[in-house]
């Protein structure tokens, strides 16, 4: 057997572990199982990870399926059920803040728009529907980012585009984890404010992110932190209709 496809065979066997193991193993796990060095276990996942197919769950460093295998299941269960699912929440905060709602779901390395509702004012957000924004710089994205559903990438998270106001940055990663919901001012676009908030499955995966965004002409101070609020209340109703039970798995 050549090297190549010694390699190819070999990645294909840390893949098919990861995914047919009822708990997540970590790199130390798959190596001791599959026999293989430790360095090598830990190159192949790290190609595997490049290209979405696995990615790390949390700090514990357990290996789950990749945004790209989340996302291919999601087309067998149905984009348009999550999308009718979170009908009604993404209706009621369309009422309640005026602003551009939107639903995301994780695609690799970016967050694609699965559907909106406008916002009531002239001023407002373009439809982003069927379109995917970069993760990095987008509140879905950190919401993403934070919870698993993307890797992070290597260096520092810096702002897409300069802040043109006096706004302050949005939620960095660590805090997003401890709030539970992120903001961007003016990271993905000038004049762009958003905050998103994750929707869970039932195994507690994150699966989705809402969000509102605006122009920050109408950014006014503890407005971002009572949407924040207001998306974690809605992400947790669609959650459960999911089927994630909050009382079994506390605040995730």
């Amino acid at each position: 057997m050549s090297t190549g496809t010694q390699s190819i065979d070999r990645a294909a066997q840390v893949l098919v572990h990861v995914l047919e193991t009822a708990d997540p193993p970590t790199v130390g796990a798959l190596s001791s199982r599959l026999g293989l060095p430790k360095s090598t276990a830990s190159r192949l996942v790290g190609a595997l990870e490049r290209q979405g197919l696995i990615q790390r769950d949390g700090g514990a460093g357990q290996l789950v399926p990749g945004s790209v295998l989340q996302r291919y299941a999601r087309r067998e269960t149905g984009d348009a059920e999550l999308v009718d699912v979170a009908s009604d929440a993404l209706d009621r905060l369309a009422q309640a803040s005026g602003e551009t709602i939107n639903i995301g779901v994780p695609s690799l390395g970016a967050v694609e728009l699965l559907d909106q509702r406008d916002s009531r004012h002239f001023l407002g957000s373009t439809n982003w529907v069927g379109r995917r924004v970069p993760a990095h710089g987008s509140a879905l994205g950190k919401v993403f980012y934070a919870f698993g559903a993307l890797p992070v990438p290597s260096g520092p998270l810096e702002p897409l585009a300069p802040r043109t106001s006096a706004g302050a940055a949005g939620l960095g990663l660590d805090e997003v984890a401890a709030t539970g919901y992120a903001t961007a001012v003016e990271e993905l676009e000038p004049g762009l404010w958003a905050v998103a908030a994750p929707v869970h499955d039932a195994s507690g995966a994150v699966v989705a992110a809402l969000s509102i965004s605006g122009p920050t002409v109408r950014l006014r101070r503890g407005l971002l932190s009572r949407y924040g609020r207001l998306l974690l209340t809605e992400g947790r109703a669609v959650s459960v209709l999911l089927g994630h039970d909050f009382r079994k798995r506390g605040a995730a």
